[in-house]
């Protein structure tokens, strides 16, 4: 009984519910400006739509990891202030300044290069200059922190950049209490203090630390602007602290592509994890790992078929995976929810993460791309002209 289906699997993305939170988010910052984190093709919600829905919410920034994420928007029309904050070498650095891309730098190396790109386009770089405060990871340390000033005032004295920002990232503001958010915000109070003994922390300058879970939970980190990523897309920095009134975007779906009835014992999928207790019906659902869907949800993760949790039976392979359907009359092109905001009984990309031991990031930046991307709840808004 097999019955082909046009689209097999989607993603639902409702913009409504980003536009929701972001305007949650910036009430709850107050008067700092929100940066909204569209990288990695907005969380994997479609990073033009997405972002423009960013964008109505009331973020006036955008900020991506890479400089051809922030190119896409320009070449869809988006002329908001996009900063690109992971830049190695061989980037288009000189596309980036002419499509007025504002660029991170946390060492010499890079600012040079970034200037010799201003140089050939005629016009200065906007710069965010990065201390490293803790994380060790992106950022100049504090111990070069000064080098990296020095170098950035005598270029910005020569006219080929400008300092637009100073910012850092946090390591732990998911964990409420940890020391390290303490330590962050004096190592970052300290940058911005020798940033302001040289003259490179104007009034015009934007200070920024705060992530989601930082904008949520931390007042004092909020500074002139504010980073959410995760929270726009309405999944909780911090779940233990519940869900902020936050709204999840996201709803990935399945239609049913076979049905069969099988006798027990038939083992199940690569390896025969899963042995039928009984003489069953088993639905195969057209989403594997090449999709997104983590090999080790094998007997573990749920999905809502025909109004009941089903648990994925047997292993999940590349393109597909088995539920059993016991004796309920469900058939090929039935829907098959894997998660959602859970209003429906499905459960949502929280309860995947937990059960398999991840983070809701990972759950929705993983959906690959044959999995199409469907956004409702679309505006004709003004949001490429913010």
């Amino acid at each position: 009984m097999y019955s082909p289906v046009a689209t097999p699997a989607e993603a639902r993305v409702d913009l409504a519910a980003i536009r929701h939170n972001v305007a949650l988010l910036k009430e709850r910052a107050g008067g700092a400006e929100i940066m909204g984190a569209v990288k990695a093709d907005a969380y994997g919600h479609g990073l033009v739509p997405a972002s423009e829905a960013v964008l109505e919410g009331g973020a006036s920034r955008l900020g991506t990891a890479f400089v051809r994420e922030a190119l896409e928007l320009r070449a869809a029309g988006v002329t908001a202030p996009v900063l690109s904050w992971l830049i190695t070498p061989g980037e288009p650095l000189d596309e980036a300044l002419a499509a007025d891309v504002e660029l991170s730098a946390a060492d010499v190396r890079l600012l040079d290069e970034i200037a010799a790109a201003a140089r050939r386009a005629g016009r200065p770089a906007k710069l965010h200059l990065e201390a490293d405060t803790g994380m060790s990871r992106g950022g100049a340390p504090l111990a070069a922190w000064p080098g990296l000033l020095d170098r950035a005032l005598e270029l910005r004295a020569e006219g080929v950049i400008e300092i637009v920002g100073l910012w850092s990232h946090f390591a732990c503001a998911d964990i409420p209490g940890h020391p390290s958010i303490e330590q962050q915000l004096e190592a970052y109070e300290t940058a911005l203090k020798l940033a302001e003994q040289v003259g490179a922390a104007g009034s015009e300058v934007i200070r920024h630390l705060a992530n989601s879970a930082a904008a949520m939970t931390l007042p004092a980190a909020r500074y002139d602007l504010v980073r959410p990523g995760i929270a726009m897309y309405g999944l909780s920095p911090i779940p233990e602290q519940g869900d902020f009134g936050l709204r999840p975007a996201m709803t990935l779906t399945a239609r049913i592509g076979l049905v069969k009835r099988v006798t027990e014992g038939s083992g199940v999928s690569y390896g025969h994890l899963y042995i039928t207790g009984r003489e069953t019906t088993l639905g195969l659902v057209p989403l594997g790992y090449a999709d997104g869907i983590l090999r080790h949800a094998t007997g573990r993760a749920e999905v809502l078929a025909g109004g009941r949790r089903r648990l994925i039976a047997g292993r999940v392979c590349m393109d597909q995976f088995m539920i059993d359907m016991g004796d309920d009359p469900l058939s090929a092109g039935d829907e098959v929810v894997l998660f959602g905001p859970g209003d429906g009984g499905e459960p949502t990309a929280q309860e995947w993460a937990d059960t398999l031991g991840t983070i809701t990031h990972e759950i929705v930046t993983r959906i690959g791309s044959r999995v199409p991307r469907v956004h409702v709840n679309v505006t004709k808004g003004t949001s490429r002209r913010a």
